[in-house]
């Protein structure tokens, strides 16, 4: 097989296999109200059916990385891809709301075994300085799912029911899976192996201490998992209970995993992630840009829904078209971006981007009941181009800045962001304005917002401005990123596929010039 064909295969099971993540919680959105009458389930079951499957994902992330980058990420892609549409068709056949939450959970695992491949094998296939377009697209794609998810879920769920959302994943998951099992065979990169006593201890001497996949770490793992869980728990339950000695524990066993994990990773000899990709500023401010950008967004959507359906007393149908810029400029700017950071670099492209992220959440802000749809839309225009922007450049800064054989742990760490960033955001932008409006007025039906929408008005502009920090604390990381391509010191490392293997020589070469070009 060809290099070129190989990259359009490889490219066509990472987009497919993104869309699929994202068109399935977005679909199952839509669906929930239906699966909680047809299974005559709590509103708290069908709460889990989400928090399961969300604290699966984040825990695993990493690991599942640092499994791809042991054993390929080709056969992750396809034992995740395979799983999830398996468990998906099982879902749509769940007799009841406890097999649904225990479904998605197993769903949740074979998500975060598929989320990192789909970059590992994007970063193991194009050179460095190729990467920018395949990212570029795959962000593209994701914009397009979302934006088409509650739409299609909708239709689906009127005319077969909520079951109809979870099949739909099903055929092209089998094809996509089946094809990724066929390329694996006539691929020009095999599997990493695990490294020899000699490979290792001549990397192990390389300056910044880079390892190339040695063992798997697992009690980094449990623990990195542990405090993962914990915090995603905590903070999916704080919006809906507050503080309460649940939410405290939860909080408490998070921040003592991560203690013990840090403290675990500084001592063993091959940590779950390795020094020259956790040591990295520059990897460190594209997480961090990642984080603050995705929480920003996504508590600003949190807000602007409650504004635009109890406030403008919009149904969902206007709402969602009100939406739609953010969607549009997100699949517009994405292959821009690719363009920009290349003439650019990350840098001025990603502050600017974050620039004009802050910039449409500080219009959101000011809207009232007399603001007119060109004024909302002109809000979500900017947070859509800043956004989008921001998702394929900062993306593409950690792929591009580590090796090949860490690039399923950085693509872990970069999902692990994209899921935490989200939950964040929701549960900052809820007890901002929980605690900005008065409890005791509004709907105290379960499930219901506590507040009045002219009390809840009041509360949306203090909310959105703390967002609007948020944003520009991301602005301030972009700031740390390469001034252009040609610094980052991976992008002079040929791909995998170009190579046509990996010798562990040049991989303790590339970790030397990594720690040194931070």
């Amino acid at each position: 097989m060809t290099t070129r064909r190989l990259q359009r295969l490889v490219l066509t099971g990472s987009v497919t296999g993104a869309v699929i993540v994202a068109l399935d919680g977005t679909v199952l959105t839509v669906a929930q109200p239906a699966l909680q009458r047809d299974l005559h389930a709590s509103f708290g079951q069908v709460q889990w059916t989400s928090t399961g499957y969300l604290i699966a994902v984040a825990s695993l992330l990493v690991f599942a990385g640092r499994l791809g980058d042991r054993y390929g990420h080709q056969q992750l892609f396809a034992l995740g891809i395979l799983g999830f549409g398996a468990t998906s068709a099982a879902i749509g056949l769940a007799p009841g709301v406890g097999w649904v939450i225990g479904l998605r959970v197993a769903q949740g695992i074979f998500g975060a075994l598929l989320q990192p491949a789909t970059l590992g094998m994007l970063r193991a296939t194009y050179p460095p300085d190729q990467l920018g377009m395949p990212l570029a697209l795959r962000t593209s794609a994701i914009g397009l799912a979302a934006a088409a998810g509650p739409v299609l879920g909708g239709a689906l769920v009127a005319h077969w029911g909520w079951q109809a959302v979870f099949f739909l994943n099903v055929v092209p998951a089998c094809l996509i899976g089946g094809l990724a099992l066929l390329v694996r065979g006539a691929a020009l990169v095999p599997a990493p192996a695990p490294p020899s006593a000699s490979s290792f201890a001549a990397e192990t001497t390389t300056t910044g201490g880079a390892r190339a996949p040695g063992g798997l770490d697992l009690p980094g793992a449990c623990l990195l998992a542990l405090a993962l869980a914990s915090l995603v728990h905590t903070l999916v339950a704080l919006p809906e209970t507050g503080w309460t000695v649940v939410t405290a524990l939860g909080g408490a066993v998070a921040a003592f995993a991560c203690g013990a994990f840090i403290r675990h990773e500084r001592r063993t000899a091959s940590p779950l992630i390795p020094l020259s990709v956790v040591g990295s500023t520059t990897i460190a401010s594209a997480l961090a840009v990642l984080l603050s950008a995705s929480a920003a967004l996504f508590g600003t959507l949190f807000v602007s829904t409650y504004f635009l359906q109890d406030v403008l007393t919009l149904d969902p149908l206007e709402s969602g078209l009100r939406v739609l810029p953010l969607a549009l400029l997100m699949v517009l700017s994405a292959p821009a971006s690719a363009v920009l950071q290349r003439r650019y670099g990350p840098r001025r492209t990603t502050v600017t981007a974050m620039t004009l992220l802050t910039l449409g959440i500080l219009v959101l802000s000011q809207l009232d009941r007399t603001s007119t749809a060109p004024s909302i839309g002109a809000g979500f225009l900017l947070l859509g181009a800043g956004f989008g922007t921001v998702m394929v450049t900062a993306t593409a800064v950690i792929v591009r800045h580590v090796s090949t054989a860490h690039a399923g742990v950085a693509g872990g760490l970069q999902q692990t962001a994209m899921n935490i960033g989200p939950t964040l955001g929701v549960a900052t932008a809820t007890m901002l304005v929980t605690l900005t409006t008065p409890t005791t007025t509004g709907d105290h039906s379960p499930g219901a917002p506590h507040w009045t929408a002219e009390a809840f008005l009041s509360a949306m502009g203090p909310t959105l401005l703390t967002l609007t920090a948020v944003a520009a604390t991301g602005a301030l990381a972009a700031a740390k990123l390469p001034r252009s391509t040609t610094t980052d010191a991976d992008s002079r490392q040929p791909s995998a596929a170009a190579e046509g293997r990996v010798s562990d020589p040049s991989e303790a070469s590339e970790a030397t010039a990594m720690t040194s070009g931070d």
